[in-house]
């Protein structure tokens, strides 16, 4: 296997450094601050400012017992911090796959997980392709070279798992070309380290110097791109750029039905000194994202089709409901266990962990048994 350096082997020098320090004090939206004289536990939070998370953004939900600092962050920058920064969040949302890379490669166990899954998404839809090189099937992309930015993501490991269990495409019939820029990164930035580990006996090349992943496709130099977000390519409608599967939406649902899984993207974790100071934090905090989440289903079911502007919006979530249940992105680890596993089992057979952790291992054991309310 194939490893960049250790997250780890600069954190202290790294992260004392003063610019991270204002970085994060200039750059984070403050939505809840701590109450001066307060005898509440004050708590740092960082997260998307998700629809399904905004009763706690905005302090209509609380964490019992806290004074809650919700910071907004991009994964990236959450999974730094966590990983090699200076630790700044008591509880943060983070990057399930990095994580569990972390955990069983680094011994990483300055966090541990929640069941609480802020982001979720089905992945066909993150399959693109030239349209002038005659793949119009997943089978085609045998023997092609596919471009990628960053190898081992949550999504492109999930990718590439379910096109192995689909389609029986493995990642060592195909040749990878890891893009150093991500034109859906902010500024176009580089791949973050995280997600490039590099598994044995796959071929693996890194792109030209100053290519993106979308010059890669565009320039033909590759055959198609995996990529979690809407490359600039496609969001600019390169006339030789689309997407394998047009109708991505049947094809996913038909996954599902299939399956049961909904793959998920991005978990919370809550640093380990924390959790161990306050035992009573671990349910508190699942409580709140999920009453948020709840609140939101609410709005979603009631309302949601007066204010959105999506024409049809009622009908969309009506029939996504009939198809996957009433809580469909449910927390807790009893409705997730298949899809936890899932995961875990890609990482292990794409060579990328070094073992397979448990899912036991990974989440504080008081939140194993935690079941939400019903919807």
């Amino acid at each position: 296997m194939r490893h960049k350096p250790t997250r780890r082997t600069v954190i202290k020098s790294v992260a004392a450094a003063g610019a991270a320090i204002s970085l994060f004090q200039s750059n984070h939206s403050v939505f809840a601050q701590a109450v001066p004289g307060s005898k509440k536990l004050p708590l740092k939070i960082a997260g998307y400012k998700f629809n399904r998370l905004a009763a706690l953004v905005d302090g209509r939900v609380g964490v019992e017992g806290c004074d809650v600092r919700f910071d907004t962050a991009a994964i990236g920058e959450m999974n730094s911090e966590a990983f090699s920064g200076l630790q700044t969040w008591d509880v943060t949302e983070i990057g399930l796959h990095p994580f569990m890379l972390a955990y069983a490669n680094e011994g990483f166990r300055d966090y541990t997980l929640l069941p609480i899954f802020p982001l979720r998404m089905f992945r066909h839809r993150s399959v693109f392709i030239r349209n002038d090189r005659g793949i119009t099937k997943p089978n085609d992309l045998r023997g092609r070279t596919i471009a990628t930015p960053g190898y081992s993501s949550t999504s492109l490991t999930w990718i590439r798992g379910i096109f192995q269990d689909e389609y029986g495409l493995s990642p060592k019939a195909v040749q990878w070309i890891v893009a150093r820029k991500d034109s859906s990164a902010k500024d176009a930035g580089k791949v973050s380290e995280q997600e490039n580990v590099f598994p044995d006996g796959v071929p693996i090349k890194m792109g030209p110097e100053g290519m993106d992943e979308s010059d890669l496709i565009e320039s033909g130099l590759v055959d198609a791109l995996f990529h979690a977000a809407e490359p600039r390519a496609y969001i600019q409608r390169h006339p030789k750029v689309v997407r394998l599967f047009p109708d991505y939406r049947s094809v996913e649902q038909a996954y599902f039905a299939k399956t049961g899984i909904f793959p998920i993207m991005h978990a919370v974790a809550i640093k380990q000194r924390t959790a161990q100071d306050n035992p009573w934090l671990v349910r508190a905090v699942f409580d709140a994202y999920s009453q948020a989440r709840l609140l939101n289903y609410e709005y979603m079911a009631k309302s949601a089709w007066i204010y959105e502007t999506l024409p049809w919006y009622a009908q969309e979530f009506e029939e996504t409901r009939a198809l996957m249940g009433e809580n469909y992105d449910s927390y807790g680890i009893a409705a997730n266990r298949k899809t936890l596993q899932a995961l875990l089992r890609y990482s292990s057979q794409q060579g990328l962990a070094k073992r397979q952790p448990t899912i036991d291992e990974l989440f504080h054991p008081a939140s194993l048994s935690f079941v939400e309310k019903d919807p």
